[in-house]
């Protein structure tokens, strides 16, 4: 598999990785190790995850799909064909939030018990935080680089202006700076990103992997009535989001390319994403062998100029 360069991090990374929200909500333990194994062999070697997840979900505290990760990288040996993603910075309890340089140590030590092992190859800031200067947290995680924990670090949900200081700070101190960013991006969800993120990001050699690829489901193509969407809880959310005429026509779009291509909606969804110059690894999950196995077909899929054209048209913005 052709790997790409993560920014300037020196990480190679599979052209999708794997969102591990599932594991430990969605995907029991049984399941969550099939897909990791299954993603590996079938050439893929990064994984995204997050300290919050699952704390969402009634009755877990956070932390459930590192811990799954931890088991399965503990019991098969082999984290050295992993690229590890995690994040922090969201809420895991009372205090335990942001990137104050204290709970940076706190937070990136929780995970390492959780992940059993000894380093995290990109540590991401989950969300920005306004309370603490932009070069405190770059000095704390220059420390975790130095100390061999952390390999490089990532951004998550910031915007333009606050990416682009972060990126000055840092570089202007010497210290280590964010070498990917985290954008919510889909063929619906293109505005925000393409913007003022998306040219910051191809001007500053930031690698872009995106979250909600497949827009929370709505471009697999499964949800196109609003009673399609009241059959799951998941779908439900989508419904006053995308159920417009605007997503309709880029549905009607993915049914015309998949005719074309032999290919399913989402996976051409995915393959717009990945032949784009900026992205560098779209993230997207799956709960089952059967669903991964359409993942790991979007990567090889290569969508002609013509198709890309429509798809363009289709979803820009009203």
């Amino acid at each position: 598999m052709q790997l790409r360069t993560l920014g300037r991090s020196g990480l190679q990374v599979s052209p999708l990785a794997f969102g591990g929200n599932v594991f430990g909500w969605t995907a029991d333990e049984a399941m969550s190790f099939r897909l990791l194994d299954a993603w590996l062999d079938a050439g893929f070697n990064f994984v995204d995850t997050a300290d919050v997840y699952s704390r969402w979900v009634p009755g877990h505290t956070g932390g459930e799909s590192e811990t799954l990760i931890g088991k399965w990288l503990r019991q098969t040996g082999k984290r050295n064909r992993v690229v590890l993603a995690t994040k922090l910075g969201k809420p895991m309890g009372e205090g335990k939030q942001g990137l104050s340089p204290a709970y940076i140590r706190e937070a990136v030590d929780a995970s390492l018990r959780r992940l059993k092992c000894d380093h995290i190859d990109l540590y991401q800031s989950h969300d920005d935080d306004p309370d603490t200067p932009l070069a405190d947290t770059a000095a704390a995680f220059a420390e975790l680089i130095q100390a061999g924990k952390v390999r490089a670090i990532g951004a998550s949900n910031f915007t333009a202006s606050r990416l682009a200081e972060a990126l000055d700070v840092a570089e202007k101190a010497g210290l280590p700076r964010y070498e990917s960013l985290q954008p919510l991006y889909n063929l619906y969800d293109r505005a925000v990103f393409e913007k003022e993120l998306e040219p910051l990001c191809l001007a500053r050699g930031v690698g872009v992997i995106n979250f909600y690829a497949l827009a929370a489901g709505f471009l697999t193509g499964k949800y196109r009535t609003e009673a399609d969407a009241a059959k799951s809880a998941r779908g439900a959310s989508t419904t006053k989001k995308y159920l417009n005429p605007r997503g309709l026509r880029i549905l009607g779009a993915l049914d015309q390319a998949a005719k074309a291509t032999g290919a399913k909606p989402g996976q051409i969804a995915l393959a717009w994403q990945i032949a784009r110059p900026s992205v560098t690894a779209p993230i997207a999950s799956a709960t089952s062998i059967e669903q991964l196995d359409e993942l790991v077909a979007a990567a090889q899929l290569k969508l002609d100029a013509d198709i890309v054209a429509m798809l363009d048209k289709a979803s820009a913005e009203d």
